[in-house]
């Protein structure tokens, strides 16, 4: 899952964004409503989570632009403010959830993938194909009954292969859904992982590479 931060409160920004990380999700972060709309412009976010108190550019206009783009991507409003009228305000706007600070962290993270899970093709919270059950709240992976312990980027991998429910998914894309916006697009960091994953994977492998396309299962 690809989700972007806007927070301009650095310190509470990057820390939404290491724990959205150690979540297995890809996480780019932003302090400002002009890079947040300059961000939306370039990349597919499956979820933005917008502070609603932007310098630059208001959060309630950045709202509106991710609207006006006509994407699927989801906006998790936060705001200091817990009345009524302005929670009401921002789903108007276009919001598709709203949530007050301060905040529990796991809410923040239920919120973030419920979104995230509306911002595709409708599909079970618990992925299964081939024999693989992966439950991506409880960052579980199974294998014909067997635990499989994955590092967070091989669980996002995974997770992105299995809800294409068969379709091919290039390289570029696995980059774009597992990975931020500072990796190196010439890097081989998706070959090296899905190498590791069929290993942990193990026998038969699931995984297969289709030649000058990517990878499927």
């Amino acid at each position: 899952m690809r989700v972007l931060v806007v927070e301009d409160e650095q310190l509470l920004a990057d820390a939404v964004a290491t724990g959205l990380r150690r979540q297995a999700m890809a996480v780019d972060v932003v302090y400002d409503g002009e890079a947040a709309t300059e961000r939306v412009d370039l990349n597919d976010y499956d979820v933005v989570v917008l502070d609603r108190d932007l310098p630059l550019v208001h959060g309630d206009d950045v709202c509106r632009h991710i609207v006006a783009l006509g994407k699927t991507t989801r906006v998790l409003m936060l705001t200091a403010s817990g009345d009524v009228s302005d929670r009401v305000e921002g789903l108007e706007i276009g919001a598709d959830d709203y949530l007050p600070k301060p905040f529990a962290f796991s809410e923040l993270i239920a919120r973030v993938r419920a979104l995230g899970r509306r911002s595709t093709a409708p599909l079970p919270p618990v992925l299964e194909r081939s024999g693989i059950t992966l439950d991506p709240n409880r960052r579980e992976v199974v294998r014909d009954g067997r635990p499989v312990q994955l590092a967070p980027k091989e669980f996002a991998v995974l997770e992105v292969l299995m809800r294409s429910a068969g379709v091919v998914v290039s390289a570029e894309q696995l980059l774009e859904k597992a990975w931020d916006e500072n990796t190196d697009p010439f890097t081989n960091v998706v070959r090296v992982t899905v190498m590791t994953l069929r290993r942990k994977l193990g026998d038969p492998p699931v995984i297969t590479t289709v030649p000058g396309a990517g990878y499927r299962i």
